[in-house]
């Protein structure tokens, strides 16, 4: 049902540096990219993870309540992937662990300050 998400950046070749090492963790490669964005994928048909700086040339913020969660496919690789955007200066927002029923998740906010989760069910 989802296409593609976006979230925004102030430095386009700062989050491709972070992203390109993030999601070559789960399979993303880079699918599409020009001088205002970059589009990652894990395949033909996969939904796509695009940041981009703004059309509106205004500085990119974050959204209050917004967040892309990246499905890991087993809680190693969400501790994997947590630790890993750690690791690349993402900022922590609450470590790897069970968070009710079957869901295991880990949460950080990139280096433009966007929320990511990387989860399990």
């Amino acid at each position: 049902m989802i296409g593609y998400v976006t979230v925004g950046t102030n430095d386009l070749a700062r989050a491709a540096t972070f992203y390109d090492a993030l999601l070559q963790e789960i399979g993303g490669k880079r699918a599409m990219e020009d001088e205002r964005y970059i589009g990652w994928g894990a395949g033909a048909g996969s939904p796509l993870l695009l940041v981009m700086k703004p059309f509106d040339g205004k500085p990119a913020t974050v959204g209050n309540g917004a967040m892309v969660a990246l499905a890991a496919g087993s809680q190693a690789k969400v501790d994997a992937l947590y630790a890993k955007a750690i690791a690349l200066g993402a900022r922590d927002e609450g470590a790897p662990g069970n968070r009710g029923g079957s869901f295991y998740g880990a949460y950080c906010r990139d280096l433009d300050g966007n929320k990511l989760c990387f989860f399990v069910m």
